[in-house]
């Protein structure tokens, strides 16, 4: 209030852009636009009319943060919130005006927040969301009644179809001056002179066909909050209601029957800045205790700790993705009861030291050992990939646990160039090899050749002392080389 106070006592104030080479008017202050300037008008016209201006250049990154923060707070709202650029922004309020008695409620809520935050804003309430768009923008409409939306888009002119412009410039020396008039025209000659585009954004304008909405943030399958009359700053108070929350959604998901494999706290300040913490389960899980301890564990590891600057006033707990889950029945042998308390270990490591930083193996389809395994966060889905081949029952391990990367080359003695090696010395330490098993010839598959990857002829070979290893020699003797490398890519245990 007090710059817009300011800003009434000195000159008018108008936003700049450049436009093709030339700086318009891209937006203007109430006092400018009285004197007559618009947004459009060239710099130079604006001047000429009004000599004393004070010119601001657009600033478009600022402008888009302001926008994404205020579509941060309006998830108080709702969870459905899309950025309409450069200045709008759409909310689906489907089944959230109750916490606002009704629609009326939630439209003057909003309103007020924005009003408190110094923003001047329209809202529209109507049913289909390319319609609340365009009368958000162009009338003076707060809500259109249940099927009124086509009255009420009608008297709109052209522009407000947010159309290319050289059709409304092809609509308007036609004479086709509003939605209305657009409408009450036959169909296929539009469509044949202007293309399916300009169609279709009139039907769902009119509201005869609904567009896809994309969210800016995913909708949860599961979310639970408290609002508070007034804000609460204490750290007792916000663990306290975070556990009811993790309580609460623990019981609906059990009614579901589903567990959930993100959860995610929301906690919204009464300046409108939003902080958020998750935490992710290596599989669906709904038991309060074990979800609570991992935000505990979360929350001590915070370089950041949340800061409740002047109080939250809105804390919500949600499960973005929720999988089936049936109550689960231990086994005779005690299996079940393992594989849970070592999920649970991996949950806790995961939401301590960062998903990154506890990762598992999963398979690959190739017989290339240098790709036969990847590394994955553990706390992702354990069902994927491929299966592990199991050893055969009393036979040693085809190839170590643990790879080499990258392989370490060593100096071999081989009775021939292309046969087994008799020792080698790694590291220093010269290996007396007392039995060899080979060669198990390995080739890149023939998409790979190109790289110049050459073929390896792998020996799984013991020394005097029992220790074994897995060596390979790089490239075909006289053949690929003149002069064979040799490497040990791992030690069996």
């Amino acid at each position: 209030m007090a710059r817009a106070d300011a800003q009434a006592e000195g000159p008018p104030l108008v936003i700049v852009e450049k436009v093709k080479g030339a700086l318009r008017l891209s937006a203007v202050s109430r006092e400018a636009l009285a004197v007559g300037l618009v947004p459009g008008l060239g710099l130079a016209d604006a001047r000429a009319r009004v000599p004393e201006l004070t010119v601001e250049e657009c600033d478009t990154h600022a402008d888009a943060v302001l926008l994404e923060r205020l579509a941060e707070d309006c998830d108080r709202f709702t969870p459905v919130v899309v950025i309409d650029a450069p200045d709008g922004l759409l909310l689906d309020i489907t089944g959230c005006e109750h916490f606002f008695g009704d629609e009326a409620g939630l439209r003057r809520a909003l309103g007020r927040r924005f009003a408190r935050a110094g923003l001047q804003v329209r809202a529209t309430l109507a049913s289909a969301p390319d319609a609340a768009r365009a009368l958000a923008r162009f009338s003076r409409v707060t809500q259109t009644p249940p099927g009124g939306d086509e009255a009420a888009v009608r008297p709109l002119p052209i522009v407000a179809l947010g159309a290319p412009e050289d059709a409304r410039l092809a609509l308007a020396r036609a004479g086709l001056k509003t939605i209305g008039d657009l409408a009450d025209r036959p169909s296929l000659p539009l469509t044949a002179r202007f293309g399916e585009d300009l169609m279709r954004r009139l039907r769902r304008t009119l509201g005869r066909e609904t567009g896809p909405v994309t969210p800016r943030r995913r909708v949860p399958a599961c979310s639970v909050e408290r609002r508070f009359p007034e804000p609460i700053a204490r750290i007792e108070d916000i663990e306290a209601t975070l556990t009811d929350l993790v309580a609460e959604a623990a019981d609906l998901l059990m009614q579901r029957r589903q567990g959930g494999r993100t959860f995610e706290a929301s906690f919204f300040r009464a300046d409108g800045a939003v902080r958020r913490i998750a935490v992710e389960t290596g599989r669906p899980a709904r038991e309060a205790a074990s979800v609570m301890r991992l935000f505990k564990e979360r929350l001590e590891t915070l370089a950041d700790p949340i800061d409740p600057g002047f109080g939250f006033d809105l804390i919500r707990l949600s499960a973005p993705i929720a999988e089936p889950l049936a109550p689960a029945q231990a086994s005779l042998d005690g299996k079940v009861v393992e594989d849970v308390a070592v999920a649970d270990l991996v949950d806790r490591l995961a939401a301590r030291f960062g998903r990154d930083r506890v990762v598992r193996f999963l398979s690959e389809d190739t017989h290339d050992p240098d790709r036969a395994a990847r590394a994955v966060p553990a706390v992702e889905d354990p069902a994927a990939g491929a299966i592990w081949l199991a050893p055969e029952t009393g036979e040693p391990p085809v190839r170590p646990v643990q790879l080499f990367e990258p392989p370490q080359p060593v100096m071999t003695m081989a009775e021939i160039p292309d046969g087994a090696p008799r020792s080698f010395t790694w590291r220093r330490m010269k290996h007396e090899i007392v039995h060899a098993e080979g060669p198990e010839r390995i080739a890149p598959e023939w998409w790979r050749k190109q790289l110049g990857a050459p073929t390896r002829d792998y020996y799984r070979v013991e020394d005097e002392a029992g220790r074994r290893f897995w060596l390979f020699r790089a490239g075909l003797y006289d053949r690929e080389t003149p002069k064979p490398g040799w490497y040990v890519h791992g030690v069996f245990p």
